[in-house]
């Protein structure tokens, strides 16, 4: 198989861009069509899971009421009301955790299958590569509301020692039916995490290579540090920058390229960070810091706590001081 270079250059790239700018325009191809249709499904549910989150508020005052009366076991009732719901929202988040993985791993499938290079797929399955931006936009969103959210471990934990207490009085909730002991560990390491279906995706992609002995990793970096270049290209371009017709556009380039950095870094042997790399750090975090701090801050936070070889000893001083 030839190996591509990644690409580097706007005219590299014209070919890709133009349907990461017009998000809702590639048609898949007959030969993509089973794919695109499974992520489609998963894709549309994920617009109510971030409204869902947009709008989750916690039930921190009610906690704290049953928390500072003990015995009023009116309050302690209150409580434990307006938390159940809740619960029963963060698992529905996490099952579609679940779900975003499988239809990571279909688009990966897909993406890095032989003969093909990653450019010509990219170029060959618009629709595909368009679809695993939209994940990793979701993701990283997601990731951002959570980030700034602190209701949902507290909700979380009260539950958990709310269910404990029980248990030891010999008492059984209702709501242990909806999230038995073990899904509850399970959602209680998920929601640990500082971005959790990021951690999902990086995890699933790691276990994608792994298991596909006969696939060159190369075949997996590629194809995400070829995302990462046509995001960074189009983002310090000016024939590009001038075509995003507003904010939003921007914002999801910049998380999808945070996003595949993230992937990559996860997934290759050194790492985003090494002087080895296909991706350019330095460009990529220039573009981002060039950006309103208040719209870029969980990105860097992204690269800063779920990348996995910035501290490593290879890391230039200079890349440690552009996130510092």
């Amino acid at each position: 198989v030839n190996r591509v270079t990644v690409p580097t250059s706007y005219q590299d790239l014209a070919p890709c861009t133009g349907q990461l700018l017009h998000r809702h325009y590639a048609q898949p191809t007959e030969a993509e069509t089973a794919v695109w249709n499974q992520v489609s499904a998963v894709l549309e549910e994920a617009h109510g899971i971030l409204a869902e989150l947009q709008s989750y508020n916690g039930a921190g005052q009610e906690i704290r009421e049953a928390i500072q009366n003990p015995g009023d076991l009116q309050l302690q009732e209150k409580a434990w009301n307006a938390v159940c719901p809740l619960v029963a929202k963060l698992k529905r988040f996490y099952e579609f955790s679940l779900r975003l993985e499988n239809a990571l791993r279909s688009l990966l499938e897909a993406l890095t299958s032989p003969p093909y290079a990653p450019m010509q797929h990219l170029e060959r399955e618009q629709a595909l590569a368009k679809q695993f931006a939209e994940i990793l936009h979701f993701t990283l969103s997601f990731d951002e509301l959570k980030m700034t959210n602190p209701a949902i471990q507290n909700d979380f934990s009260y539950y958990r020692r709310t269910i404990s207490r029980n248990r030891l009085n010999n008492q059984q909730l209702e709501a242990e039916n909806e999230v038995n002991n073990e899904m509850a560990n399970r959602m209680s390491l998920f929601y640990a995490e500082a971005t959790p279906m990021l951690k999902t995706l990086s995890n699933a992609t790691t276990k994608f290579v792994s298991e596909n002995k006969t696939l060159p990793i190369e075949d997996t970096t590629d194809c995400l540090s070829t995302m990462a270049c046509v995001c960074r290209v189009m983002l310090e371009t000016p024939e590009y920058r001038c075509r995003f017709t507003n904010t939003d556009t921007m914002l999801f380039c910049m998380r999808v390229m945070v996003g595949v950095i993230i992937l990559y870094d996860h997934v290759h042997p050194v790492g985003a960070f090494a002087k080895t790399s296909k991706i350019d750090m330095k460009g990529c975090i220039k573009v981002l810091k060039d950006q309103p701090s208040n719209s870029v801050e969980g990105l860097l936070n992204a690269l800063r706590y779920t990348t996995r070889h910035l501290n490593d000893d290879s890391t230039s001083k200079q890349i440690r001081a552009l996130l510092q």
